[in-house]
């Protein structure tokens, strides 16, 4: 890795470990987001606190700064070879893993749509369909999060964009780490469901 993509890489993990929820929640109010529901900083627990506008807009910031990172790769540093590659992985490890709040962040769903809609939109696309349907169907979050995910690198495999696979294919897996308790509650039936009760 060079210079310039570690800079980059450095780039997206600041943007990407600025923890909306934690923040927009302690501002308006409503305490530690950290010490409601699943103790996630991401939309949906914050939506736990009774605030869908608060949700709504860590939603929202949350992929504004996974999109963010890479089109500042993008845009002033065009000549550093997979530059936006490294600046997408410093924003997703930047929430996933966010030095402010102790290495305890987010699922990463949101940031990683932002990313897939800037380093290639197509991907964006597919991602952003198959959360929002998974979501309408099942009502759980976490299970419309993995789908999103596991989409991206299908979605490189099947239209033959083999140079983003591996990068793809290993954010999928952290997405999916990142669920490991929500999987273990699926399988108990104890996961939460959007908007409805256990």
């Amino acid at each position: 890795m060079t210079a310039n993509s570690l800079l980059l890489f450095a780039i997206g993990y600041l943007l990407g470990s600025i923890s909306f929820g934690f923040v927009l929640t302690r501002l308006a109010g409503k305490g530690d987001v950290r010490a409601i529901g699943s103790g996630n900083i991401g939309a949906t627990n914050v939506l736990r606190t009774g605030s869908k506008g608060l949700a709504a807009a860590t939603l929202l910031l949350d992929i504004a700064k996974g999109a963010a990172a890479v089109w500042i790769a993008k845009q002033f540093f065009p000549g550093v070879p997979a530059g936006d590659q490294a600046a997408a992985a410093g924003a997703l490890i930047g929430h996933l893993y966010p030095v402010w709040l102790k290495f305890r962040g987010g699922k990463g769903v949101a940031t990683l749509l932002g990313v897939l809609l800037v380093l290639w939109p197509t991907a964006g696309l597919i991602y952003a369909a198959v959360w929002i349907v998974v979501l309408l169907l099942t009502r759980f979050s976490s299970v419309a999060g993995i789908s999103a995910a596991i989409s991206a690198p299908v979605s490189a495999a099947a239209l033959g964009v083999q140079v983003l696979f591996p990068l793809l294919f290993g954010f999928a897996l952290l997405v999916v780490w990142k669920h490991r308790t929500n999987i273990v509650r699926l399988r108990a039936g104890r996961e939460p469901r959007v908007g409805r009760g256990k």
